[in-house]
């Protein structure tokens, strides 16, 4: 054969395997890659889907609850409410996905002693105003009178029809967590008949995250907290630091449930058979130490769910054989100062309360200004009445 014949005959072939060889690094390098993506994904799946333990220190997630066709069966239940069946459709549900979470809110279950108050504040995705009002003005972290206080926002997720407006909340509340850091979002539907729920879940994450925290505030996202009359109030406790039993607000006594169907606050004979539900503080805001939350979720394990979450406490702590008190400087309902003649939002006669219900945003704002004015003078005699509820 003549040699140029040769020579390029083993060019060709030297090219054919220089073309496969990078061929092959190719492909290797690609498979590669995609493995390594492949595993991290799968490593984080499990990481987000692991049951929490105490020493959690990252987000974690459920398995989404199914529903109890079952439920369909009670006696009435085609009379009941969309909404009340479908409370009744998931009302075994204990677990729901964790959507934000912020595990180091207390320091480490190990420092969480730390924290003296924890402002569990209940909101909707959609109270976007509030949460903001709240975080400038009874609800600022901070450290106050040598103890500290500390937010979480609790909510859960917003309806899914249209979708859309389900991702422009859920953005919103991201845009929130990584400014402020103080979100808990589950995915259940947020709901009046799921606060019950939102307390359990909040009181789960507690045990994880936040096991040693003194005393807790909880309340709705229209509630005017003066959080440093309840630091001192608190600290005042010379024979509690949390340790001990402690669950104050405004008491509620012998308070039937409503067996009207179309009445929001119905509860039917199947889920709270007795003719009266234990004492219990109104949900719009009460006071509670540590101890007191770990044994209400703890007896929550045993206490099916009812969708009046205030009354739920209630029974719980019935369960453990404990009682609720009441405390003059909690007003969960509208009031008014007692005369026409002065303005309704006098600062000198909210500079004594624990907490007051139903404030818009611009007069919470107000109010808290007015009092921390140190200009403010009160004359004791002009203020000397009890404001009155409506």
């Amino acid at each position: 054969m003549p040699r140029n014949s040769i020579r390029r005959k083993t060019q060709a072939q030297m090219c054919l395997l220089l073309g496969a060889l990078l061929v092959t690094v190719y492909l290797y390098e690609y498979f590669t890659d995609h493995k390594t993506l492949h595993l991290r994904d799968v490593k984080n799946s499990v990481s987000q889907t692991k049951a929490p333990t105490k020493s959690n220190s990252t987000a974690y997630s459920w398995p989404r609850c199914q529903q109890n066709v079952s439920a369909a069966n009670q006696s009435g239940f085609s009379s009941f409410t969309v909404n009340f069946q479908n409370f009744l459709y998931y009302r075994h549900c204990r677990h729901f996905p964790l959507l934000l979470d912020i595990p180091d809110k207390c320091g480490g279950p190990s420092k969480s002693a730390d924290v003296f108050l924890l402002l569990v504040i209940k909101s909707a995705p959609v109270n976007y105003d509030r949460r903001e009002v709240l975080r400038k003005t009874w609800a600022k972290e901070r450290l106050h009178n040598g103890v500290w206080i500390r937010r979480v926002f609790i909510v859960g997720n917003t309806d899914p029809n249209p979708l859309l407006e389900r991702e422009r909340m859920n953005k919103l509340l991201q845009l929130e967590q990584r400014e402020y850091n103080d979100i808990l979002q589950w995915d259940f539907k947020d709901s009046f008949y799921n606060l019950t729920l939102k307390q359990i879940l909040f009181l789960e994450w507690m045990e994880i995250n936040c096991p040693h925290a003194r005393f807790l505030l909880n309340g709705d996202d229209d509630v005017f907290a003066n959080t440093d009359n309840m630091v001192k109030y608190l600290q005042s406790l010379k024979d509690n630091d949390g340790s001990k039993h402690l669950f104050i607000g405004s008491m509620m006594y012998y308070q039937p449930p409503v067996r009207e169907v179309e009445n929001r606050y119905f509860v039917s004979e199947e889920v709270f058979k007795p003719d009266y539900f234990p004492p219990y503080c109104s949900g719009g805001g009460y006071l509670l130490s540590g101890y007191t939350a770990s044994v209400i979720y703890n007896m929550s394990k045993s206490v099916g769910f009812i969708p009046i979450d205030d009354a739920y406490m209630g029974m719980c702590l019935a369960k453990a054989e404990l009682s609720p008190a009441s405390h003059i400087g909690v007003h969960p309902h509208a009031w008014r100062i007692p005369s026409s003649k002065i303005d309704q939002y006098d600062p000198c006669y909210f500079k004594e309360e624990l907490l007051v219900h139903g404030f818009r945003s611009a007069n919470m704002f107000f109010m808290w200004q007015r009092l921390h004015d140190p200009d403010l003078k009160c004359d004791p005699s002009e203020t000397k009445e009890e404001p009155f509820k409506l």
